[in-house]
């Protein structure tokens, strides 16, 4: 059978790794802007098409420019709440049934405003969506579906003053501490958060991340508060193997536990490794795959992002996600940033399909991890239940475009 887009579209998917402050819908920004008084280099989608949004970027700091600016305009209760509210409509609007946001409360914590006060408003947001979705009497019915989803808390690797008045005022308290335990002190302080938040107030904060640059950042900063988040139940995932070689996924996954690794584009780059204790670097790689792929853990793949700011992928085709479906691994497609990167999850696994001549069978196997390896917020009885709905709709609509 032919994989179309439309077809895609259709089928109930997944977005494991959706950052929430890389897809804040443009007019919004447009309109969070002029409220927040905050300057944008142009006040129309178009305009900020050309200059920020783009389809390519020139390198890293070019895509990540975004970044400030949706960022500035998600440091309050009702953005925060009606970004997130949007984001969730925008998926559902593709098919998507389950997605796991993930943001870093500290860059928009401040003033009035706590890290507490940050997830509760993403998930009021998200709740929203939610239950608008939920009540549709194709839901209701049992016909379909229901929409679910989780929110994933961020650490950062590094950051400075100027990231935020949250992260300012840690700098200034622990003026005499290494950057390095500031940088811990801060992810711990963050799971602390989290975990309250799991705890206390009931919200679906299914796991905790860490992102900022790998190089000079190692994790073992952050195992203080990975060890947290765990005797807490909260599930872990680590952006690794983005910026940095194997020995980055391998340290994510022993140092902090990782059940889930972002991006991990560098799996295979045995040229990548740094360790001169490490003398085979094949036979590293190699042992690394395997340790990855005998544990399920699951590999979040970006296709667009990693197009964008990886300035060795010159073409999608030599993206290592074949690698990874012929080595077995476990594999899920997810957006990164839906407007930094110009893309959906539809997009992205047609994408896929175009570029890997994957089958039926295969888009369904991606599909099927992405349900599988979600963090779900419920109990894992449910979940078997809501993987086993997904999955007999996506048959139900492919016997349908039969």
């Amino acid at each position: 059978m032919n994989v179309t887009r439309e077809l895609i579209e259709k089928l109930p998917k997944t977005d494991l790794h959706l950052h929430l402050d890389g897809s804040v819908r443009i007019e919004t920004l447009i309109e969070l802007a002029r409220d927040s008084d905050v300057e944008l280099p142009s006040y129309t989608v178009e305009g900020l098409k050309e200059t920020v949004f783009k389809e390519n970027y020139k390198e890293l700091d070019d895509y990540l420019k975004g970044f400030g600016y949706t960022c500035a305009v998600m440091r309050t209760r009702e953005n925060l709440q009606r970004i997130s509210y949007e984001l969730a409509l925008d998926n559902q609007n593709e098919g998507v049934r389950y997605i796991e946001v993930r943001y870093a409360p500290q860059l928009h914590a401040g003033g009035e405003m706590t890290l507490s006060d940050t997830i509760d408003a993403v998930n009021n947001g998200l709740d929203r969506a939610k239950r608008e979705f939920n009540s549709r009497k194709e839901v209701v019915s049992g016909k379909e579906p229901p929409f679910e989803y989780g929110i994933i808390t961020c650490a950062m690797r590094y950051f400075n003053k100027h990231f935020s008045d949250y992260f300012s005022d840690i700098i200034s308290v622990h003026s005499y501490l290494d950057d390095d335990k500031v940088f811990g002190l801060a992810s711990l302080e963050m799971v602390g958060a989290a975990v309250q938040a799991r705890r206390e107030l009931g919200l679906p904060v299914v796991g905790v991340d860490l992102a900022g640059p790998e190089k000079g950042n190692p994790p073992i900063h952050h195992r203080d508060a990975y060890m947290l988040a765990q005797r807490n139940f909260l599930n872990k995932t680590v952006h690794a193997g983005e910026a940095y070689g194997p020995e980055s996924i391998f340290q994510a996954i022993t140092e902090l536990g990782a059940g889930r690794i972002g991006h991990g584009t560098s799996l295979f780059k045995s040229e990548k490794i740094t360790d001169p204790s490490i003398q085979d670097g094949e036979r590293y790689v190699n042992d690394l795959v395997q340790f990855i792929a005998n544990r399920r853990i699951t590999i979040e793949v970006c296709l667009t992002s990693n197009m964008q700011t990886d300035p060795e992928l010159l073409r999608l085709e030599d993206h290592p996600l074949r690698k990874m479906l012929e080595n077995k691994l476990s594999c899920s497609i997810c957006t990164d940033n839906r407007t930094v990167s110009h893309t959906t999850v539809t997009d992205e696994l047609f994408k896929a399909v175009q570029a890997f001549d994957l089958s039926l069978n295969e888009v369904k196997t991606l599909m099927v991890y992405g349900f599988k390896r979600s963090f779900f917020p419920h109990a894992y009885r449910e979940k078997r239940a809501y993987v086993r709905q997904c999955m007999d709709y996506f048959e139900k609509i492919v016997d349908a475009s039969v």
